[in-house]
């Protein structure tokens, strides 16, 4: 079966290919995974079939163990399939499509020098970037002049000198920057770091006074699950039925959002939300990451210990329970959504998209990986809307109160070697994935509690004290610790819901 490139497209397709070879690079992408090719480049690729979009995306690695998958997107001639399946208003989909935006793909490690090129080309306009929250870091690295440097921070830095310095400082000359990393703040966390190298390496003070007057670092908040190339059956089962084989293929939701901090004027030079897509241009990112954190990501934290100690594996799965799922539904609409200052409609039509992609069918999203770092977790997403209650002097409501004690619950655990272990309701082991002096301080007053058999209200009250876990004294909360403490000892006889 013949390998994905050019010769597998339609002649209309081959066509639009060969208009794109010859398209200005407008866009650097540092990343060449799975998520960017299922976000970003989708856009692009939807953007251009529509006329919309004139330039392409020249694409490199941000470490030097992604030239692997640089070299095999060369091998196709920059295409790949992406295949969308999930659930839209109720109904399953799938739709496939061959993303062409790629001119080029090269290794910068291996040929800076073209790199350097594309960096002060008069048609650049975008950097788009993935590199992972630790990608935005500051790490002191030193300069070498020659060598392809290995922070993404720093070749932004360095390339960018080199553009200030051939085009002598001019307004018009400077990029736009769009990370799509996990980090509140993104565009400002790379500027800054931008900054400091800047300055480690001595460029001049104008040079700085440029990056920040005619560069722009967007903050962005991206939602898409991209969930790469399928298991190796459906795999074969597609490459049967295309005539093609492809191992850049690559599968995501249906569900996309893009919520970028600029003027919608910019929809003008990237016209995603001209194509269609739901890509938004906003004022104020704040609302947009707050609903995720508080609504999405907030469900998922208070769904998971819950869902482990029922002996629950998958979201979709606790999503189809009985109870567990008409309890996440409710917390979140009578609970959690009320804490927040926003249009209520607005807030529940998120939600109800947030549960419909819970139960996309071709998504196994296992609990046990969105458990790790829960106390973090629970810290950020949930404390703050039991805190609104708490805060009008009233109690918090039962499902809070429910996911709380679920959480203290499923951290009752005991050190297992270098592990620590916690147990369902039906006595089945599962292991706990946390911060270490986090784990120490919960076990620790477990296994006080157990040695002097003490209450639970004061092993409960304990916890809920310890300022190093939450930010706050939880226990100071009027009712708070009887109302955990009454539901983990209904727990303690047996009586499970």
């Amino acid at each position: 079966m013949r390998a994905l490139d050019q010769s597998a497209l339609s002649e209309a397709d081959q066509g639009r290919l060969a208009e794109l070879n010859v398209s200005p690079v407008t866009v650097l992408q540092i990343g060449e995974g799975n998520f960017l090719r299922g976000f970003f480049d989708w856009m692009v690729h939807e953007s251009r079939e529509r006329g919309f979009f004139k330039g392409s995306v020249a694409v490199t690695q941000p470490r030097p163990t992604g030239k692997p998958k640089i070299e095999a997107l060369a091998g196709q001639d920059g295409l790949y399939t992406l295949v969308l399946r999930g659930l839209e208003d109720g109904e399953s989909v799938e739709r496939k499509e061959i993303v062409s935006v790629f001119s080029e793909a090269f290794d910068p490690y291996s040929d800076w020098t073209r790199m350097i090129k594309l960096a002060v080309s008069p048609d650049l306009r975008f950097v788009v970037s993935n590199t992972t929250e630790a990608g935005l870091t500051y790490r002191p690295e030193a300069f070498t002049e020659g060598a392809p440097i290995l922070s993404f921070p720093g070749k932004v830095a360095y390339l960018l000198y080199l553009r200030y310095l051939k085009y002598e400082g001019a307004a018009q000359r400077g990029l736009i920057f769009l990370p799509c990393e996990l980090l509140e703040r993104n565009g400002d966390s790379l500027r800054d770091a931008v900054l400091r190298y800047a300055n480690d390496w001595n460029y001049p003070h104008s040079f700085r006074t440029w990056v920040k007057k005619h560069n722009r670092f967007l903050n962005s908040l991206v939602d898409r699950i991209v969930t790469g190339y399928p298991d190796a059956e459906q795999a074969e089962t597609w490459f049967s039925e295309w005539g093609y084989r492809d191992d850049m293929l690559c599968t995501a939701e249906p569900y996309h959002l893009w919520a970028i901090e600029a003027e919608q004027e910019l929809d003008e030079e990237l016209p995603f939300r001209k194509a269609g897509l739901n890509v938004l241009w906003v004022e104020d990112l704040r609302p947009y990451q707050q609903r995720k954190v508080r609504i999405l990501n907030g469900a998922h934290t208070l769904m998971t210990p819950l869902g482990i100690l029922h002996g629950v594996d998958h979201v979709r799965e606790l999503m189809e329970h009985e109870k567990l799922g008409a309890f996440v539904r409710a917390t979140v609409s009578d609970e959690i959504i009320p804490t927040l200052p926003y249009p209520e409609n607005e807030m529940r039509a998120y939600a109800d998209t947030v549960f419909e992609r819970y139960l996309n069918p071709y998504i196994r999203h296992r609990l046990a990986d969105i458990a790790m770092n829960s106390i973090s977790k629970f810290k950020v997403r949930l404390i703050p809307s039991l805190a609104y209650y708490e805060e009008r002097g009233e109690p918090v409501p039962a499902g809070l109160v429910q996911g709380l004690a679920g959480l203290l619950r499923y951290y009752r655990v005991r050190r297992s070697g270098e592990h620590y272990e916690g147990t369902t309701f039906e006595g089945q082991r599962y292991s706990v994935r946390d911060d270490a002096r986090a784990l120490e301080t919960i076990s620790s007053i477990w296994d006080k509690a157990d040695r002097l058999s003490e209450p639970l209200s004061d092993t409960i009250a304990r916890l809920l004290a310890e300022q190093s876990l939450w930010g706050r004294d939880l226990s100071s909360w009027p009712s708070l610790t009887d109302s955990v403490t009454a539901i983990m000892a209904r727990w303690a006889e047996g009586e499970i819901q």
